[in-house]
């Protein structure tokens, strides 16, 4: 492998470094998703905003199974620490189902994206059943699907949330 597409594909696992940081790596990896969702968000217009979503979903859980083997080759590491691009996915995807599902939610954007980044993270850490068993899935699909299950949990989360107190969405009774 070229010099070149080694270092692609650590900036790719990493989100640009950030799986280098060494506290909470996976939260900075979710960070550069809430970037991302906010510059489709703010600079989108409203029709392309779920179709955007949508392609940067399928886009980093794309580069999350692509990058992944060659990843755990190179730190020597089942699911390295460092590889990231799997918490983009599944933040993409708790916004996704909640703008399909439940619009009203997202009329704040700062405080909907706040909630969905903790539940994000909280359903991600937990590993619920059958998210801790999906990690186990050979070449990056464990590495990905564990996060994607986990963030429907943080969506289902987010709408019982919103049908019981909108006022923490910005939303009004």
């Amino acid at each position: 492998m070229t010099k070149f597409k080694q270092n692609l594909c650590i900036l790719t696992a990493t989100c640009l470094g950030l799986g280098y940081l060494p506290i909470a790596s996976g939260t900075w990896g979710t960070l550069l998703a809430v970037a991302a969702y906010w510059l489709i968000v703010f600079a989108a217009p409203m029709a392309w905003q779920i179709p955007l979503i949508a392609v940067a979903l399928l886009a980093s859980s794309t580069a999350t199974i692509a990058v992944t083997p060659w990843a755990e080759k190179y730190w020597n590491k089942k699911d390295p620490g460092r590889v990231v691009m799997d918490e983009v996915a599944g933040f993409l995807l708790t916004v996704l189902v909640a703008h399909i599902f439940f619009p009203a939610a997202a009329t704040n954007i700062w405080l909907f994206s706040l909630w969905a980044f903790i539940a994000t993270r909280v359903f991600d850490i937990i590993k619920i059943p059958p998210a801790r068993q999906l990690e186990k899935l050979p070449h990056g699909w464990g590495v990905l699907l564990d996060d994607l299950w986990s963030s429907l949990y943080a969506a289902a989360f987010l709408w019982i949330c919103f049908y019981i107190c909108p006022g923490l969405f910005g939303a009004m009774n």
